[in-house]
């Protein structure tokens, strides 16, 4: 797979994950709140008594993020990638490190590690951006950036 090509999924992925999030909380607060993720789970609710305000702003907040990805996967600059990949983990690794540290309420094991499980693997995604937009910028000097190899 080739860097290009690796950066162009990772972006995508970013971007869904912010956009679903993003329209669920700002357009329906309360289905949020009371069935996130979905599947009879209820991860948020669990976690203090319902705020529409701050619902509303993860997700207005998310769906900024989701701008911002929207504007790296379009350009495929190193900047735009740079600045996507450093915002999505200023969100991630916050949000990773609070439900590492809080699994109060979750059910036993399996919710802790879907919700850990799929936070790590977000920052992950977006730390990989930070080695693949410089490993673009350098071969695009040379002209050859879609043939660099990021795994075989």
């Amino acid at each position: 797979m080739t860097a290009r090509l690796w950066t162009k999924i990772a972006l995508v992925y970013l971007a869904f994950q912010s956009v679903q999030l993003g329209l669920w909380a700002l357009l329906a607060p309360k289905s949020f709140y009371d069935g996130f993720p979905g599947f009879g789970r209820a991860w948020i609710s669990i976690d203090g008594p319902y705020n529409e305000h701050m619902v509303r702003d993860f997700g207005a907040l998310n769906l900024a993020l989701f701008v911002v990805l929207v504007g790296a996967i379009i350009t495929m600059s190193r900047q735009m990638i740079t600045t996507a990949a450093i915002a999505s983990l200023v969100w991630g690794v916050p949000h990773v490190i609070y439900h590492l540290v809080n699994t109060d309420g979750y059910e036993a094991g399996a919710d802790t590690a879907l919700s850990v499980g799929g936070l790590i693997f977000f920052a992950v995604v977006a730390s990989s951006l930070l080695f693949t937009a410089d490993r673009l910028e350098h071969n695009e000097l040379g002209g050859r950036a879609d043939d660099v190899a990021v795994a075989k």
